[in-house]
């Protein structure tokens, strides 16, 4: 499972993963945790272990004492492998009542009484399965003499926790598994480069993408690519889904496009049941439109490669929070797996997430498809609703009289694109006639403005930087302009799209409205940026394919020196003075440190880095990785940096520096952007029209209320509109960044990855919370 060895550097293992922990390092009372030393010098709270092959290292006696201990530079080389480091393996024995004996007594040998185990549905079930019998288990031990009463007196619990890795993302309760985004990643570059060869040869093409029982896979890719269709084993086609899929192949190749694009789950069925194939797709369109057809399947490369930059850090959190759930678990505390909703790490019932997922299963085979959908949870329902519309949805034969204008402010960023083409299609559905404003504010103010159809966003999607163009130019100075341009080509609401530019540009829209009746219109912000700097969002469009490319590019400038002696890399990062991808990529990269102007350093704080570095170079480490954010300092820039650490290290290591600049804005967008921003596109709309009819009188519209002007943002579980003259106090404008910045609470993780020893605040603590309460919070569909 691609991006399991984040987790498997924080708590030292993977698939039956053992951590035996010493409580006494741990003060529940301050909320601080103390992290010892190893023998090996790894911070940790006491003694970690992993163990090979899964559960088949916990049954067979030759496999136990392949228990270990690793090596700072083991944990530290796992963090850029896929699959998992330390093996997995299904056990046979471990379903028998003796198997499950003979684990028992190698633990209690061990002294092991803490298990993490991250698996999917299956081995999650059998680790609980294991926990509920260990006091019998014990007993059968104790009185067959294969354990001491010291032994099991030490022994008397087991404490379980489970993290969810898998490639189909098929585990309710999580909106993500460990692997997914890898694997989605894996999906879209073989879909990118189809979609060229589809074009020249102008064929359809039908990939079939795993997910024998959950069809997230196929869902996220068709948002991704914008499919013409998607089969998903939760939400069957109708009965004449053959005739509706030819009509909808025609129309689009009536549209001027050169290909077709079909996703199939591997689970796909149809609504009694009966198996959609690859082959029976390419059959019927061969068939009935004498189309030039191919099909891929894709098969097992989609668990290989490295993985992404979102799965080693969800990876490295989950981690965390597995440790801190063992830590705080008691005789009575059920077994829980560590899970994310939304941007937060959450705790729930192990069983009852199982059993969630199972109930999907029987849903299906019962053909209960609805009920299927909803078990599957919010997340995947959001993603289906704005697929529906926009894959089977036409613009309706009536108009609704109004007029949306979009533009691109700020830098560029990879997923603005997408988030364009779901604001035109999804407001074209509703009836809106759709402007498209080249080159930002400065395109308002001097007339860049189009009608802009359907047709012509489509392939979109996939391409980086901005099609419209985009300024960093702000209103205030062309307020006339603008006003007079908004009024001549009939602008009823605005949708902007962009980075810090683009929050402080609707501000002073805002500002404007009191001199310039024309601005009183509905306006919504999308937060695009890589700098991830915007306020009222946890993430903004643009930053995960940022991080993507400097995590691949310390991978391979970390490659590069292989075979030579030990050396540092020194690389310097955009964000401004936010330091949110230095510090994501240190995190995701396995940096030894990270510069950030969020978190004040000093030359005393460079010389203790440089030593701690220099310590380690001694050992069995060979690299080293320090990575700056371009406006962390003034003074201590990167160059003093890379003169400070060649000088420090001279018979040690050698250093490198790099200066990435602007390819970290350029290239693909990765699949987190372009369905980050196909939902932020289609959601902002929903919002925008039902905000115009609130404001219109007597045929025309006047906005003139704080929350008429809104900044649709990620905040922790959902996304939310907030009127964005309330986020001025959460905002820090000259130095262009939040207040307060979620990731900061990251910071001590890459710290302890590093080896450093110190504090954790561990005061903020993940609840135990419910798989049925959370599901009825459900959004309302778009």
């Amino acid at each position: 499972m691609l991006g399991a060895s984040n987790s498997f550097e924080f708590l030292l293992g993977v698939s039956f993963t053992i951590v035996l922990l010493e409580f006494e390092h741990l003060d529940l009372g301050t909320g601080k945790s103390k992290f010892p030393e190893n023998p090996h010098g790894t911070t940790c709270w006491g003694r970690a272990f992993y163990i090979l092959t899964g559960g088949r290292g916990i049954v067979k006696k030759a496999w136990m004492w392949r228990i270990v201990f690793p090596s700072p530079s083991e944990a530290t080389a796992c963090r850029s492998l896929g699959g998992t480091v330390i093996g997995s393996a299904r056990c046979q024995d471990f379903r028998t009542r003796e198997g499950r004996l003979k684990a028992a007594r190698n633990l209690v040998k061990r002294g092991i009484t803490n298990l993490c185990v991250i698996g999917g549905d299956g081995s999650l079930t059998g680790a609980d399965t294991f926990r509920a019998e260990w006091s019998s288990l014990l007993a059968e031990l104790l009185k067959t003499g294969g354990i001491t009463a010291e032994e099991a007196k030490k022994s008397s619990y087991l404490n379980i926790v489970g993290m969810v890795g898998s490639i189909d993302n098929d585990f309710c309760g999580t909106d993500m598994t460990i692997g997914t985004d890898s694997a989605l990643h894996r999906i879209m570059e073989i879909v990118d480069a189809i979609t060229t060869t589809a074009q020249s040869h102008q064929r359809t093409f039908v990939l079939e993408v795993m997910g024998r029982h959950c069809g997230y896979l196929a869902l996220i890719t068709s948002l991704a690519c914008g499919a013409d269709w998607v089969f998903i084993p939760e939400s069957p086609p109708e009965d004449d889904w053959e005739d509706h899929l030819c009509r909808r192949l025609t129309e689009t190749r009536l549209g001027g496009s050169r290909l077709n694009i079909i996703i199939v789950a591997e689970g796909a069925i149809d609504k009694h049941g009966k198996p959609i194939t690859s082959d029976d797709i390419k059959n019927l369109v061969v068939k009935r439109l004498g189309y030039d057809t191919r099909v891929t399947i894709l098969g097992h490369v989609q668990r290989g490669g490295t993985p992404s930059a979102f799965d080693r850090v969800l990876g490295s959190r989950m981690g965390v929070e597995a440790v801190m759930a063992l830590l705080e678990a008691t005789p009575e505390t059920p077994a829980c797996v560590v899970s994310l909703s939304g941007n937060q790490a959450v705790r729930l019932p192990l069983m009852e997430c199982v059993q969630v997922t199972k109930d999907v299963t029987t849903a299906m085979n019962e053909k209960r498809f609805d009920d299927a959908l909803k078990l599957r949870g919010r997340s995947f329902q959001n993603n289906w609703n704005v697929y529906k519309l926009l894959a089977h949805i036409r613009p309706p034969s009536t108009k609704s009289g109004y007029t949306l204008a979009v533009l691109n402010v700020g830098a560029p960023a990879a997923g603005m694109n997408a988030a364009v083409r779901s604001t035109v299609r999804i407001g074209l559905i509703h009836g809106h006639r759709m402007l498209a404003v080249h080159d930002g504010f400065e395109g308002l103010a001097f007339g860049k403005v189009e009608e802009i159809s359907w047709e012509r966003v489509g392939g979109w999607t996939g391409l980086g930087g901005s099609k419209l163009g985009t300024k960093r130019t702000l209103p205030k100075k062309y307020f006339e302009e603008i006003s007079a341009n908004i009024s001549s080509f009939g602008i009823h609401g605005l949708i902007i799209i962009g980075g810090f530019e683009a929050f402080t540009g609707s501000l002073e829209m805002m500002e404007g409205r009191a001199k310039f009746e024309e601005l009183c219109i509905p306006l919504c912000v999308i937060p695009a940026t890589v700098s991830n700097n915007v306020p009222g969002s946890d993430f903004s469009i643009g930053a995960d394919t940022a991080l993507n490319t400097i995590t691949t590019t310390c991978d391979r400038i970390k490659q590069s020196a292989a075979g030579t002696k030990r050396r540092v890399f020194i690389i310097e990062t955009m964000g401004g003075y936010c330091g949110y991808l230095a510090t994501l990529a240190g995190l995701a990269g396995g940096a030894d440190a990270a510069y950030i102007y969020e978190e004040h350093f000093n030359i005393r704080d460079l010389q203790i880095n440089v030593e701690h570095l220099t310590e380690k170079m001694k050992t069995t480490v060979k690299r080293g990785l320090v990575l700056r954010n371009e406006r962390c300092n003034e003074n201590y820039t990167t160059d003093f940096i890379y003169n400070l650490y060649s000088e420090e290290g001279k018979g040690i290591f050698d250093c490198r520096k790099n200066v990435l600049g602007h390819m970290q804005q350029g290239g693909t967008p990765t699949p987190f952007d372009r369905n980050f921003g196909t939902k932020m596109g289609a959601k902002a709309v929903a919002w925008i029209t039902g905000k115009i009819k609130e404001c219109s009188r007597h045929g025309r519209i006047f906005a003139n209320t704080a929350d008429s002007a809104c900044l649709l943002g990620m905040r922790k579980r959902s996304l939310v509109f907030q009127p964005i003259t309330e986020l001025k106090e959460q905002t820090d404008f000259e130095h262009r960044i939040p207040k307060e910045q979620w990731w900061l609470k990251l910071r001590p993780i890459l710290k302890i990855l590093a080896k450093y020893n110190i504090e954790l605040d561990t005061s903020e603590k993940a609840h135990m919370e419910h798989v049925r309460q959370k599901r009825i919070s459900l959004e309302s569909n778009i």
